[in-house]
């Protein structure tokens, strides 16, 4: 098959192999609307003979050497390499997202899977001296960590490939086997990772990868066989998972409305720069878009000035034109529902600096100013291409602005201020600061996630590896002759 072209229908991938059970799933083009391919549905008798699989495999997965499951992990990394432009291609139909961000993740897939490959053989324990008080002379303690069991993955649309691989990559990295429901509207990436994982080793039953309708997926949240849940997407939907989840762990990576402050002493043509990136890149779908940019007076009238021009001078269309910037939103509903929310700020008294305008999925790269704090835009997640500014005379005033949100995922703050960086990262309410550049900058290693509306748990490789392993203890006595 060309690496500009799709399959003109895709399996699911049931205890390893494709299974072709129907063309029940229909995936449409995000930037025509039109129809590009049709993928297998998963019904809940699926699901369920997924989740016995998987239970079933545990035995085998545990007792895989290390260095097979990274030899797993290096194959997946090589063929993706070779998929390169393939993946890619699917991300621009699929997810309406612009070529160099489509191949962007494709890249960031290759480091997630890359990454895991490393901290496989890593897996390590400790020994314990247990001799603190004279009862226990003769004692010592050593722990390690075992695979916590199968495990339920739930991933999101807006990155279909890099988040799926945040569940799947340190599960193959400790050994647990998984059944993943990639999100309806963007199913192909997750099943391209599955022809891939079908060419390993793996024990039947180590994984499943099962598009389904919302409905029928409750065995992905209910059934004790998971040991533990990860879900990735709306704050809704997550909270309401883990209410129904029962008593295995759940892990949230859920919402943000994420702010950025730019300090008097930034240089402002970098922080222009970054923040167009963080605010609009991949039509701002991301969980730690720029949503909130917070500049000091001094400045603000500079920024406001060049950041208006040169956002509104951002290219918009064909995702699949190199040259874009902006492509359409995930589906006309979202992009009615964001422009709704842009035309009731405009109501209670904002201002529209640039952007503003829908045609279908397309909404034009946004600016607002004098935004109502309790309006829509700015106290929800926007999850598009707009961006709110606002100024401050004061730093620690500015990082209370920054904390007035019901979430808290990351923060950027543009300083030279060894001080208040230092501030900055004592007193922000989110899960990750990040000094001179956005919010929305993340490398696959580091622990990610956040606090309040935003989630519970951290990802990034080996934070993931330590969600799915329990710690399991030995104490040896020797007896005293």
């Amino acid at each position: 098959m060309s690496t500009n072209q799709l399959a003109a229908s895709y399996p699911y991938f049931l205890a390893n192999k494709a299974v072709y059970a129907n063309e029940d799933l229909v995936v449409t083009n995000k930037y025509t609307g039109e129809p590009a391919t049709k993928v297998a549905l998963a019904d809940a008798a699926t699901i369920d003979a997924a989740i016995a699989a998987a239970d079933a495999a545990q035995g085998a997965l545990r007792k895989m050497p290390a260095y097979e499951r990274q030899d797993i992990l290096n194959h997946c990394v090589k063929r993706f390499q070779e998929r390169f432009e393939e993946l890619a291609y699917a991300l621009c139909i699929e997810a309406g997202k612009p070529i160099k961000d489509a191949r962007g993740e494709v890249t960031r897939l290759i480091d997630t899977f890359r990454i895991a490959a490393e901290e496989a053989v890593r897996m390590e324990g400790e020994v314990m001296n247990l001799e603190v008080t004279p009862r226990a002379k003769g004692y010592q303690g050593m722990y390690k960590r075992v695979p916590i069991g199968p495990c339920s993955f739930i991933s999101p649309f807006n990155f279909p490939l890099n988040l799926a691989a945040h569940k799947v990559a340190p599960a193959l990295a400790v050994g647990c086997p998984f059944v993943l429901k990639p999100a309806s509207r963007t199913p192909i990436g997750a099943i391209i990772i599955g022809e891939i994982l079908a060419e390993t080793n793996l024990p039947e039953g180590a994984f499943s990868i099962l598009p389904c309708s919302r409905d029928g997926a409750d065995l992905f949240t209910t059934d004790d066989r998971f040991k533990l849940l990860s879900f990735t997407g709306s704050p809704g939907v997550g909270w309401d998972l883990k209410a129904k989840s029962g008593k295995k762990p759940v892990v949230l990576e859920l919402g943000g409305n994420a702010a950025c402050v730019v300090d008097e002493d930034a240089d402002l043509d970098d922080a222009i720069e970054r923040i167009i990136f963080g605010a609009y890149y991949q039509s701002g779908q991301s969980c730690i878009s720029v949503q909130r940019v917070i500049v000091h007076e001094s400045l603000y009238d500079e920024f406001k000035q060049r950041y208006v021009e040169k956002v509104a001078n951002l290219v918009h269309g064909d995702p699949l034109n190199e040259d874009t910037f902006i492509g359409p939103m995930i589906s006309v509903s979202e992009a009615t529902r964001l422009d709704n929310w842009i035309q009731e700020a405009k109501t209670a008294g904002a201002n529209v600096l640039c952007g503003g305008e829908r045609d279908g999925a397309m909404l034009q790269a946004t600016i607002l100013e004098n935004v109502p704090d309790d309006a829509n835009v700015n106290a929800e997640e926007a999850f598009g291409p707009v961006s709110i500014i606002s100024s401050f005379s004061d730093f620690d005033a500015a990082l209370e602005e920054v904390n007035n949100s019901q979430f808290g995922l990351q923060a950027g703050i543009f300083t030279r201020d060894l001080y208040k960086a230092h501030k900055a990262w004592n007193e922000l309410d989110v899960g990750g600061v990040v000094i001179g550049d956005v919010p929305s900058w993340r490398v696959d290693n580091m622990p990610y996630g956040g606090v309040k509306e935003s989630g519970l748990g951290r990802e990034g490789i080996k934070f993931a590896m330590e969600d799915m392993t329990e710690l399991r203890l030995m104490v040896i006595r020797t007896p005293q002759s």
